[in-house]
């Protein structure tokens, strides 16, 4: 997710691109005011539990650890969790362990605020000693930036390619649907909605050009989200734990058959059909 950056961000790029007039622009930015005054501003930084992670029932010969990367912005990182065993990576670390009955080691490479313009140098590190298998999250703050889809797209692609012929499995969980945070009032979550809808549209086709597996959280987990109020952290932007272990359940089957623990294909959803902007 985001911060309340974004608010502001999308009232102006309402009225700049969609030649919004005065009063329509200064209702959007009115009901930005209105939606950070109930939301606030997080002030909390990302936990923190790389290293390794042993299964349940270790294999006799397992070899060596599972080289495992977290890469992208705060959703990647885990911002909005309360206890390190909420942490994305950590429960995609655990699950990958169980599963493989191999150990893996973790690497976090994420941070909050980053965009898709922040992935070169997480890539470099994350490069040093290429991981088996990574997960890619980011694109919330794109929007909050401003920067154009196509752009965005296109550098993702780059750095999928880098990971990819460096022999690393990725998922690419592309952006979800900004539209099911509550707080963002009408017209302009609609805005917000389609942005995010078209990104995600865009990310997708990157993943597939770049042969990494797209997950649609758009489909496969905003409608959740949406629903259950309780999986946002107290931010209300951020997934809190419950958010985050809804997220690693269903993003636990690709990440396995990307590391090639799984042989059954991961079928994604098909692409939403926002267009792009």
């Amino acid at each position: 997710m985001l911060g309340v950056r974004f608010l502001q961000a999308a009232a102006l790029a309402a009225g700049t691109v969609g030649g919004l007039s005065a009063g329509a622009y200064g209702l959007l930015n009115g009901q930005s005011r209105q939606a950070r005054s109930v939301i606030g501003i997080s002030t909390q930084r990302p936990l923190n539990a790389d290293g390794v992670y042993l299964p349940e029932d270790p294999l006799p010969s397992a070899g060596k650890p599972i080289r495992f990367a977290m890469i992208g912005d705060s959703s990647a990182a885990g911002l909005g969790a309360r206890s390190v065993d909420a942490l994305p990576g950590v429960l995609l670390a655990r699950g990958l362990a169980d599963e493989s009955g191999r150990a893996v080691r973790l690497c976090t490479y994420a941070f909050s605020g980053a965009t898709t313009r922040d992935l070169e140098p997480q890539v470099d590190n994350a490069l040093i000693e290429p991981p088996d298998v990574a997960v890619v999250i980011v694109g919330g703050n794109d929007v909050t930036t401003k920067m154009r889809i196509r752009t965005s797209a296109t550098l993702l692609g780059i750095q999928l390619r880098r990971l990819r012929q460096a022999g690393t499995g990725v998922v690419m969980c592309t952006c979800p649907d900004l539209g099911v945070i509550k707080p963002i009032p009408q017209p302009l979550r609609s805005i917000v909605q389609r942005w995010s809808l078209s990104l995600s549209k865009a990310q997708r086709r990157a993943a597939e050009a770049a042969e990494a597996t797209p997950f649609c959280a758009a489909e496969l987990l905003s409608p959740e989200f949406r629903d259950r109020p309780e999986l946002f952290s107290q931010d209300r932007f951020h997934p809190g734990d419950a958010g985050y272990q809804a997220a690693a359940s269903v993003l636990l089957g690709p990440v396995c058959a990307a590391a090639g623990i799984w042989t059954t294909p991961v079928v994604s959803p098909p692409a939403q059909t926002a267009n792009d902007s």
